[in-house]
């Protein structure tokens, strides 16, 4: 019976480089009886063909029906240890560890002396790289010891003791609070999306306020400052200050260009601030910085600047191709950007198992706006289509309510308007049910609503008319998000001036001064 292709091992195994495979048949090999074994025998099936199915194990193994689920779980754990031993996942946090389970060791037989010679070792690694709940068990650790292992010395490191245990206690308290800020900001983006009003502000930075440690930045250490960074930026996303966001994923980035190496031992993080950078430069359209930013990301990876495995790749992944999309956006390169186009939806199918369906559909959206931008209609209404259809996207409702507002544009530019009232009335019901009906979104679906009654020798003034509606919008604090999501004012303004509206955005681009 073929069964879903996420199963856990199956998948596994499907991860695994040439190499790690060869490590873990040497690594399972070591005892020759293995290499006949049942999960053997499993992991070479599984290894060759490209579906899970539990009656082919059954037909081409000697493992019988009521043992799958055994061998299938010795199986996992064997190719876990394997892969413990390949170098290529070690860091200084299972470094750290691995001494620890040494000191451990020595403990339990007795040598306390060489624990604690181990263990000063250890603590040493964990400061150095800011991993201070490491650092703490440590020192628990040594506490233990000491309080056994008198020495001539034990009333000063007793206090010694004390005093780190109490400073790194300190330390673990304020990152915990502040990553948990960080996280409930995330959280309550993922659930009220960003604040629609002064209340809604108000309530957010109250909420913010309650929960912020008090701190002084001159005695926080790496971990605290990224921590407070990361939940700044959220606050400032939620309010739509991409000023500050900007201002926030910046000191988020400098902190790890302050400490180089903390790109090795923390790579997601790293990658998530220069994404979080990119994307503020991108939503105030600081076009130079921007560049700087993005060749700047190309650099370190390829430089081999910030630690490269599965997840990072997959990351680098998602983050360089989003930004690329957004260097078209920014410039109005459309139709040059067709051909990354073509590459990316190729280059796409290597990572859709590893990544969410969520990001799948943004750049769905961006693969939408890039045919919309290019004057490609149908190929954009196909891409949107992807995504209205999409009934499993809980996350995101926004770009749920701007993909079907752009689709509706889409249809009247492609000419589609045998059906362009359902889709009005069912745009219009969406909207409101997802209690995102801002006012842009309103004026511009009342405007195609009334645009069959409207005189092709008046459709001019029309659009005029709403052009002059929408701009004041333009920097309004709660209403200039969908210019961002949708560049309504200049598809008006190609439609006032009768030019592609490449074109107007391209005029746009060569406008701005940074």
């Amino acid at each position: 019976m073929a069964i879903d292709q996420k199963d856990a091992l199956f998948m596994l195994i499907k991860s695994l480089s040439k190499s790690e495979k060869r490590q873990f048949k040497l690594y399972a090999g070591r005892l020759g009886g293995n290499l006949h074994a049942n999960f053997m025998s499993l992991f070479n099936l599984l290894d060759k063909v490209s579906t899970y199915d539990d009656d082919l194990i059954l037909k081409k193994t000697s493992i019988k029906k009521q043992q799958i689920s055994n061998t299938k779980a010795h199986l996992y754990k064997q190719i876990l240890v394997s892969l413990r031993f390949n170098p290529v996942h070690h860091n200084v946090r299972a470094q750290i560890r691995e001494q620890f389970d040494f000191a451990a060791i020595l403990y339990n037989k007795g040598l306390y002396n060489q624990s604690l010679k181990i263990l000063e070792k250890a603590k040493e690694l964990a400061l150095k790289n800011f991993e201070n709940n490491l650092a703490y068990e440590i020192v628990e650790f040594e506490k233990v010891i000491e309080s056994q292992y008198i020495t001539r010395s034990m009333s000063n490191r007793a206090d010694e003791l004390s005093e780190e245990a109490k400073e790194l206690s300190l330390r673990n308290v304020r990152i915990s609070k502040l990553s948990n800020l960080s996280l409930q900001l995330y959280s309550l983006l993922l659930k009220q999306g960003y604040v629609k009003d002064d209340e809604d502000s108000i309530a957010v930075t109250d909420y913010f306020n309650k929960r912020l440690p008090k701190y002084n930045i001159a005695e926080l250490g790496f971990r605290e400052k990224l921590f407070l960074y990361k939940a700044y930026l959220w606050h400032s996303l939620i309010l739509q200050d991409f000023v500050s966001s900007y201002k926030y994923s910046q000191k988020w980035v400098d902190l790890f260009d302050e400490n180089p190496d903390m790109k090795i031992q923390n790579p997601v993080f790293y990658l998530k601030g220069v994404n979080y950078l990119l994307e503020s430069l991108y939503l105030i359209k600081h076009r130079t910085k921007f560049n700087n930013a993005l060749e700047k990301l190309i650099f370190d990876i390829k430089e081999e600047k910030v630690s490269l495995n599965d997840n990072t790749k997959t990351l680098t992944f998602l983050y360089l191709n989003q930004n690329k999309f957004n260097l078209y956006f920014l410039e109005g390169n459309f139709t040059e950007g067709l051909n990354f186009v073509s590459e990316f939806i190729s280059e796409l199918k290597e990572y859709e198992n590893k990544i969410d369906a969520h990001h799948i559909m943004v750049f769905y959206y961006k693969i939408g706006c890039m045919y919309f931008g290019a004057g490609k209609n149908e190929e954009c209404i196909f891409y949107l289509e992807k995504i209205i259809s999409n009934k499993d996207l809980k996350m995101r409702e926004d770009l749920l309510c701007f993909s079907r507002v752009l689709n509706l544009v889409a249809h009247y530019e492609a000419g589609i308007d045998y059906n362009i009232e359902k889709l009005i009335v069912s745009t219009y019901k969406f909207l409101i049910k997802m209690d995102d009906l801002h006012e842009v979104q309103r004026k511009m679906i009342s405007f195609l609503k009334n645009l069959s009654n409207i005189y092709p020798q008046d459709l001019r003034k029309a659009f005029i008319k709403l052009h002059e509606e929408l701009s004041q919008y333009e920097h309004h604090p709660y209403e200039k998000r969908s210019f961002l999501y949708l560049d309504i004012l200049s598809w008006l303004e190609s439609r006032i001036q009768n030019v592609p509206i490449e074109k107007i955005i391209q005029q746009k681009a060569k406008e701005l001064i940074k």
